[in-house]
């Protein structure tokens, strides 16, 4: 590794890009029409060949949502994952591998994740167990399926590579819902995966934080670390639209009713004052962004055919399935049942 070109790594294709190529790959590979999704995203198809080009992350969630149905395939993020060869990270690699343990390999991971994905942050606690907990940051979480599940995965992978060993989470959590058969995704991790959940995290036995690093270069380590560090120092806060701050903090309440103004507001670190003024300021109020947010995972949960209309009725906050029925009509022109019944097309 020593004679690796440190400058080179940080030009390599990022996670962010690598992704949404490989998406495009397998979708041209299956002969499906690649124009009208692109279009649809808001990307090129020069956008997609130039791999130095980085793709804006909102529209790469939305390219992998088209890609998804038209592959009809529900964990297209999660099978993509198995794919690059985890050099391709550029340092979101190489300084994990040459790191001495998988606990300070984790550590930088989620440290430098942001040079790769700036939408992303994840963060490392350590006690009785390691957990990586990531949070979206200017980008709507409930948008997301593929995007997270292809990141948990290459760092499952990514656990395995450095220390040669299965290494097997002691938990995976995911906020977004899927009530379907995830028997694939669990036997890769080894053990269930919790949907719905509060939080996205994936955490390990406290022990793994000292497997050692088969691959270790503390020399390599300490010239990388400093690239990175000051790569960090060039960057500016990401901050993104205070509407995506509101929808991460609303969605995991909706299905125990407390999605109310003062504790999503609470919960931003904010008075029920500035709260108000912050989404005046982007000419929003608090019922626009919680209706906008039940209407798209409504229209997310109505595509999932094990979940009933009361059931989605419920995870949207909704006591009642005849308000959730007169919202969505509201909303759409349509009930929940009419919305179903109707062909879903890419």
């Amino acid at each position: 590794m020593h004679d690796l070109d440190v400058k080179r790594l940080s030009t390599l294709p990022t996670a962010i890009g690598t992704i949404t190529r490989l998406a495009y790959a397998r979708a041209k590979a299956a002969g499906i029409e690649l124009e009208p999704l692109l279009t649809k995203a808001g990307l090129t198809k020069q956008q997609i060949e130039d791999i130095g080009a980085r793709l804006s992350v909102q529209r790469q969630i939305s390219f992998l949502n088209l890609a998804a149905s038209a592959l009809q395939d529900e964990f297209l993020g999660f099978h993509l994952a198995q794919k690059p060869d985890l050099r391709e990270l550029g340092l979101i690699y190489y300084v994990p591998a040459s790191s001495e343990i998988l606990g300070e390999a984790l550590r930088r991971v989620a440290r430098y994740s942001s040079m790769a994905n700036e939408s992303l942050s994840p963060k490392y606690f350590e006690g009785k167990d390691i957990r990586i907990v990531i949070k979206y940051v200017g980008v709507a979480r409930h948008l997301d399926r593929h995007q997270i599940e292809f990141c948990l995965t290459v760092l499952i992978r990514l656990c395995r590579h450095l220390t040669g060993c299965r290494v097997e989470p002691s938990r995976v959590r995911l906020t977004h819902r899927y009530a379907g058969n995830s028997s694939e995704f669990a036997a890769f991790c080894g053990g269930d995966i919790e949907f719905g959940a509060t939080v996205d995290e994936v955490a390990f036995a406290s022990s793994s934080s000292h497997i050692p690093v088969v691959s270790a270069d503390p020399y390599l380590n300490k010239l990388l670390i400093a690239n990175c560090e000051e790569a960090l120092s060039r960057r500016p806060i990401k901050q993104g639209p205070f509407r995506s701050v509101v929808e991460n903090a609303i969605a995991p309440l909706l299905p125990h009713g407390n999605a109310r103004a003062g504790e999503i507001a609470r919960r931003c670190g904010l008075s029920q004052r500035t709260f108000a003024r912050r989404l005046t300021s982007e000419s929003l109020t608090f019922s626009d962004v919680l209706n906008r947010l039940r209407c798209d995972l409504a229209t997310q949960y109505l595509a999932d055919q094990d979940l009933s209309v009361s059931e989605i009725a419920w995870l949207l906050g909704y006591q009642e399935v005849s308000a959730f029925t007169n919202a969505f009509k509201r909303w759409t022109g349509k009930t929940p049942r009419e919305a179903r019944s109707q062909p879903r097309h890419p």
